[in-house]
């Protein structure tokens, strides 16, 4: 049984919901230097070089993706930008810690959804840039 409309309809949504959830999650970063400098410090103190250089690139990859991710625009780039985030994340931050499924879950999620919009892209209702399935 088919509950949604088609494919394109449930990437349109997924889109929204995942691109919501990059832009909500580095707003503050964004806004303000000193949540900046924070994230930057909390990099510092897990081995990261170039914090501030790393925090920034983060921070603002994630931001534009998030903008990407609901626009339909350059979905695939983004997505791929999003699973070498995530895939720092999950194993210089939450391996290293010894993070439990639960604290590694949203970047978990984060990582699922990269790859399921760069494997199909932004479908149909997006402003273009790459949403020509792939053969």
């Amino acid at each position: 049984m088919n509950y949604l409309p088609n494919k394109d309809f449930a990437l349109l949504i997924v889109r929204l919901i995942f691109g919501v959830r990059l832009i909500y999650g580095t707003i503050d970063n964004v806004l303000s230097w000193e949540r900046m400098l924070e994230f930057s410090d909390f990099l510092a103190q897990n081995g990261f070089p170039f914090p501030t250089v790393c925090a920034v690139i983060s921070v603002y990859v994630q931001f534009l993706a998030g903008f990407s991710w609901i626009l339909g625009f350059q979905v695939r780039r983004f997505s791929v930008l999003m699973i070498i985030n995530f895939l720092v994340a999950i194993f210089a931050v939450h391996v290293a810690h010894g993070d439990g499924y639960l604290q590694t879950a949203p970047a978990i999620h984060l990582l699922g959804i990269s790859i399921l919009l760069l494997a199909f892209g932004p479908g149909k209702y997006g402003i273009g840039g790459d949403s020509k399935p792939r053969p």
